[in-house]
């Protein structure tokens, strides 16, 4: 994302930001963590390990997600490539996670049915 400013955030804020995307992903990955690389006011990084166990480090900065490296904690392969959201980053470096996503889709939307459709019994 080229010209755009970095985003400076407290080391707290990115680990706020960090715990979020994590939450978001969790099902869709075999492990996603903070990185044991210092966060600074303008980057966090993962240790992401995808469902095909392939091992990735992640870095989040204002201008996205990019593969730095393919170990843990490791920043020795940097990507000129930023990923708008971990989903796309995602999407692109894993088959299983397309798969994944749409299983947990499915059975969120599924459990919402059910529960509309217990909604609607109990109120007759």
């Amino acid at each position: 994302m080229e010209g755009q400013e970095e985003r400076v955030l407290d080391e707290q804020e990115w680990h706020v930001e960090a715990a979020a995307v994590i939450q978001d992903v969790k099902e869709c990955v075999s492990h996603m963590s903070v990185a044991a690389l210092h966060a600074s006011n303008a980057a966090i990084y993962f240790n992401l390990t995808t469902k095909e166990e392939n091992h990735y480090c992640v870095e989040l900065t204002a201008s996205g997600f990019r593969i730095v490296g393919n170990r843990f904690d490791n920043q020795s392969e940097p990507s000129e490539k930023y990923f708008e959201t971990p989903y796309a980053l995602l999407d692109q470096i894993s088959p299983l996670y397309r798969e994944s996503f749409g299983l947990v889709l499915a059975a969120r939307l599924s459990a919402l049915v059910s529960a509309e459709e217990e909604d609607v019994k109990g109120a007759e």
